[in-house]
């Protein structure tokens, strides 16, 4: 009972296997056991899917080429698929989407090169994916208004769309906000058939149900303006390089009623937008994570009405990009309304004393601060994020006109610091990073050392924060940079140093000096495509 057909095939090899065994002496017939038998085929189909779960994709598709049994029951266990969308593909669409009858979640991707997949093929796969509730399209150029609106009267159940560089433009889209009631997420990036004079992109049936929208690189994104403007239950909008003034859309969204107004997320970066579409922010109170990246016409003035009227933020993101337009006045109203903050990222803004005391003494919860191409931040003021900063966890520095003082510092503050991280700082040589591996252990350290008489651009790159928090040290306590070799004369050095560092801190503990930086970004893996190998089987 339960029992699977391959448990039973092993019950009759066994039997087999008994039958011989007069022929043989004792040891050799347990030895003759223990070398024949498969311990997998005891599992449940069930079991051997869940176990599945837990290996890579690439390690996934190996298992599933050891024994057709393994073939079938990663087959129908299987919910995520990405797929090589190129034209060579059709043939073996049908056979692939019969196998991976489950899925939920696909990808389909196409090089520039190449040929992609046409409307009928994606009316094929929402024929034979009935559980698809996710669906990412890349370079499918070949895909048309029409065949998007015939895929999206057979897709009734997807929750998420997310397409790229892709020719269909307004009307497929309203095509799945009409019929797609139950759509959360949309994410749009270089549409190409989203121009100039295209009919406006309205949310449809999905106006209560969509949650999270993002636009990139879009040559004609006011468009999307009734879409983003009528989505009642929008919780988070993120709109990255596209063209057109944004401050009335911000403005629209801003006049709903401020206490039921659900966004809690904005991202706004490289856009036309200035303090008046962060005065109209201000009227989101439950905004939560903020992010102000290259918006050079936003200033302290928007700054402040944000954190006197958004007081649950968490997160704050800012790039002022070096105009200086945004400083300590803003930075100070945000110390004094926003006691939640949790994590800021500061990317070319002239922070001072004035503003980092403040963020010390009213942000007890920071846990993660960057700090990015500052001309401002020095010794004394990592000095002061070592003495006052007691939640801080990680801490990064890129850019900024620190010294072997400023590490010193860390040797003793920030008690529950798990990760510091030092690039570009040309002060900064590799045996403090030594000394600090020393001090703290059980700290991940990464030092990128730079010689003294080496050149030095505190530039900040178009990956920004991004750049930051993606290189993780590979063993705890390891130290990156030119040398990490620990020199008689650099320890002599670093000792000449500790008197000076005393004398930091005992002015940190005299003033609040506290800088707070944090960016965690999380990039989600796709299952690779299907090899020959497992569609001949």
């Amino acid at each position: 009972m339960g029992q699977s057909p391959s448990a039973a095939f092993h019950r009759e090899a066994s039997l087999t296997l008994l039958s011989s065994s007069v022929f043989l002496s004792g040891e050799e017939f347990l030895g003759e056991i223990v070398a024949n038998r498969d311990y997998t085929a005891e599992i449940p189909d069930e079991c051997l899917a869940y176990i599945f779960q837990f290996i890579g994709p690439g390690d996934r598709n190996r298992c599933s080429l050891v024994c057709k049994r393994w073939f079938r029951v990663d087959g129908w266990s299987r919910h995520r698929l990405s797929l090589n969308a190129q034209s060579e593909i059709v043939s073996s669409l049908p056979s692939i989407l019969t196998r991976f009858n489950s899925v939920t979640r696909l990808a389909l991707r196409c090089s520039r090169k190449s040929i992609s997949i046409t409307d009928d093929n994606l009316l094929t796969v929402s024929t034979y994916c009935k559980n698809l509730t996710r669906l990412k399209l890349r370079g499918c150029r070949e895909i048309t208004d029409e065949g998007m609106s015939a895929f999206a009267q057979n897709s009734k159940n997807l929750r998420k769309l997310s397409c790229g560089s892709c020719m269909f433009g307004a009307k497929a889209l309203n095509a799945v906000l009409d019929h797609c009631n139950n759509l959360e997420e949309l994410s749009v990036k270089r549409l190409r058939g989203i121009h100039d004079g295209a009919e406006p992109i309205r949310p449809g049936a999905a106006a209560s149900s969509l949650k999270t929208i993002g636009l990139k690189e879009l040559v004609n994104g006011q468009s999307f303006a009734p879409l983003v403007v009528g989505s009642k239950n929008l919780k988070a909008l993120r709109i990255i390089h596209c063209l057109g003034d944004w401050d009335s859309v911000l403005q629209l969204i801003g006049n709903r009623n401020r206490n039921s107004n659900p966004l809690m997320e904005i991202h706004l970066e490289r856009l036309q937008v200035s303090d008046i579409g962060l005065f109209a922010i201000a009227n989101c109170a439950k905004i939560e994570n903020l992010h102000i990246v290259k918006t050079p016409e936003c200033s302290n003035y928007g700054l402040v009405c944000v954190a006197e009227n958004c007081k649950l933020l968490r997160k704050l993101h800012i790039d002022g990009w070096r105009t200086n337009r945004i400083g300590d006045e803003g930075l100070i109203a945000v110390a004094k309304h926003c006691p939640n903050l949790q994590e800021l990222v500061l990317i070319g803004v002239n922070a001072t004393h004035l503003s980092l005391s403040a963020i010390a003494c009213n942000c007890s919860k920071l846990e993660r601060l960057a700090l990015c191409g500052s001309s401002t931040i020095g010794d004394t003021e990592i000095a002061c994020i070592a003495a006052k900063c007691m939640a801080l966890k990680k801490l990064c520095i890129k850019g900024c006109p620190i010294s072997d003082i400023a590490i010193e510092a860390l040797g003793s503050g920030c008690p529950n610091l798990i990760k510091i991280k030092v690039r570009k700082c040309r002060g900064v040589s590799s045996d403090a990073g030594e000394w600090l591996r020393e001090q703290r252990g059980l700290i991940l350290v990464n030092v990128d050392a730079f010689d003294i008489d080496c050149g030095f651009e505190a530039s900040v790159s178009d990956g920004g924060a991004h750049e930051i928090g993606v290189e993780l040290p590979q063993a705890v306590g390891q130290v990156t940079g030119t040398d990490a070799s620990t020199s008689s004369n650099g320890r002599a050095a670093l000792n000449q140093t500790s008197e000076k560092v005393g004398g930091l801190l005992n002015l940190a503990a005299g003033t609040d000096i506290v800088h707070s930086f944090a960016i965690f970004f999380i990039s989600e893996t796709e299952d690779p495509g299907i090899s020959t190998q497992q569609q001949q089987l």
